[in-house]
């Protein structure tokens, strides 16, 4: 049994939560850079171009990439033979969420009482923690700041099983096109099927983790998200929703058995500061 402490999980979250925020990823700024040669708009190239200039100027400067810093969405993988001592886990990363808001400057964007009086919190807790039990003795914690914007386009679909593949792809791309320009594209797709209708959220979201696009590692996978980023990118909703050929950088698919009665398909979009880090302790 290992023993990880309270107090390296609070440090390592209020690290995250900053670095998230300031430092956007390879992975997106190839995929922008990579756009910029295939937009055909000159308003959409334009846009990118700024895109890559604010996440230089985010990075040189410690500074957030965007306004909207974001709802702390924590992953965590807690291997089987970790022990955490010291204090409680969920609290950790919320100290860690607390002291990371606080000590960067990034806006804090949670409120209480959220049908009624909404009060901020003051300090963006608390997270939203979602954790699996995995083999091992190591942590793995990523924190992934999900914007108001892009969470609010959001959706869930309970098809019909005999909607199929065909039904999937138009669910997917209606919900990107009733988005149009809120979620600031260029957006990437995360799409959830299978297993309850929780479940299938949890996996669109998930999926959103994934290098930006690397293909599934699911053949069939693969080729569905394939066909509907050709869909959505033939949709002219371009750039900052300003017209364009651009309008997704990926769509990334995760998909699980269902019930036979059931077919369920989520839609969680990111915008195109697709923010996270993690850390493996």
């Amino acid at each position: 049994m290992r023993e990880i402490h309270y107090n390296t999980i609070v440090e390592a979250v209020e690290r995250l939560c900053m670095e998230s925020n300031y430092f956007l990823g390879d992975d997106v700024l190839q995929s922008v850079q990579k756009a910029l040669g295939r937009e055909e708009s000159p308003t959409g190239r334009e846009i990118l171009r700024e895109i890559l200039e604010n996440a230089r100027i985010a990075r040189e400067d410690e500074m957030p990439l965007c306004q909207d810093c974001g709802y702390t969405v924590v992953f965590a993988d807690i291997g089987q033979d970790v022990h955490i001592v010291g204090g409680d886990f969920n609290e950790a990363i919320a100290e860690g969420t607390r002291r990371g808001y606080i000590k960067g400057y990034l806006r804090k964007s949670v409120v209480a009482h959220p049908y009624s009086s909404r009060i901020n919190t003051k300090d963006n807790t608390p997270p939203v923690i979602h954790v699996r039990i995995v083999p091992g003795d190591k942590l793995r914690l990523t924190v992934a700041p999900k914007g108001g914007g892009s969470e609010n386009m959001s959706a869930l679909g309970m098809l019909k099983p005999a909607d199929g593949r065909e039904g999937v792809i138009k669910f997917v791309v209606e919900t990107v096109r009733k988005a149009g320009a809120n979620p600031c594209p260029p957006i990437i797709v995360g799409v959830g099927i299978g297993g309850t209708a929780e479940q299938a959220m949890l996996l669109a979201k998930r999926s959103l983790l994934r290098e930006v696009g690397q293909p599934s590692e699911d053949p069939e996978d693969a080729a569905l998200e394939a066909d509907i980023l050709t869909r959505v990118n033939k949709l002219g909703i371009g750039p900052q929703g300003l017209g364009g050929r651009i309008t997704a950088l990926a769509v990334h698919v995760l998909s699980q058995p269902c019930h036979i009665a059931s077919l369920p398909v989520a839609v969680n979009i990111q915008c195109h500061s697709a923010r996270h880090k993690e850390i493996v302790l």
